[in-house]
Formats: C-alpha cells, sequence, structure tokens
C-alpha cells in the first residue's frame, strides 16, 4: 500500500480528526492558518491558555501530522502542515461522493 494511501485509512486519519476535535487545538490550527510561523508566545498572546498546555496541545497536533516546528535560536517556530489538511478534506469529500452515490441510489429505490 502506497504511503499516501495509508495516511487517509480511517485508523491514520482518526489521529487527525481526535486532534481537531479539542477546542484549544482547533484554535492553535486557526492561529496558525495564517501562514507565518508563530512561537509558543505568540501562540499564547491573548489566550487563557499557559505556554505548557500549548505545547502540549502541539505535541498532538505534531504526532498526527499538522503541524511541525522549527528551531529558532532558543525558541520553536510552529507552523501549519497544509498538505495533511488537504489529505483530510480530499478524504472527506470521497466519504461525501459515497453517500451521495449512496442516497441517489435510495431515492430512485424510493421513487420507483
Amino acid at each position: 500500500m502506497s504511503r499516501a494511501r495509508d495516511r487517509t485509512r480511517p485508523a491514520a486519519s482518526a489521529t487527525v480528526f481526535a486532534a481537531l476535535g479539542d477546542a484549544t487545538r482547533l484554535g492553535l490550527v486557526q492561529r496558525l492558518s495564517g501562514g507565518e510561523p508563530l512561537s509558543i508566545a505568540q501562540l499564547t498572546e491573548g489566550t487563557r491558555v499557559t505556554r505548557q498546555a500549548v505545547t502540549k496541545h502541539l505535541a498532538v497536533l505534531a504526532d498526527a501530522g499538522l503541524v511541525r516546528g522549527t528551531r529558532a535560536g532558543r525558541e520553536v517556530r510552529w507552523q501549519l502542515e497544509p498538505a495533511r489538511l488537504a489529505e483530510m478534506r480530499a478524504y472527506l469529500d470521497q466519504i461525501s461522493r459515497r453517500w451521495d452515490v449512496a442516497l441517489a441510489r435510495l431515492r430512485a429505490a424510493v421513487e420507483r
């Protein structure tokens, strides 16, 4: 099985959706979606979330392949991995298409 296909298996995808299922992590993804890498200090600015908590949440997102950190001197700058989000969007689109087909078959059967 190819690596790209392996990453969109239900078990692999569940990790991503579980990571995104937390409001704090979803907020971090939203903040990182601006495109520029941000430090922990920047990610906690204006929030009630501690730096330690943000660090733990970023580890979960990184394990799911949604973000990556790059060391810049004494700090780590975090950025979104848009390719992983695109994979998940394609996966959801595939599920949606299957549902559309199934619903169309059901509708045709009911109308007969």
